[in-house]
């Protein structure tokens, strides 16, 4: 779930840099894309982390 959050997240972000890069207008200003690239990262790195105590729980370790 978390997985899927972050990706969607991240897609947000990379719409805003191709829209701003390819002259479109972006609609977020630097400080909502870095909080937008921020929220992307602490979703990855929760999904992550809760993957790994699955696994960890399933081995009995």
């Amino acid at each position: 779930m978390f997985l899927w959050a972050a990706a969607a997240v991240f897609i947000v972000f990379f719409a805003n840099v191709a829209l701003g890069a390819f002259g479109g207008g972006a609609f977020l200003g630097d400080v909502g894309e870095m909080l937008v690239l921020f929220a992307a990262s602490i979703l990855f790195v929760v999904a992550i982390l809760k993957q790994e105590a699955d696994h960890k729980n399933k081995n009995g370790s």
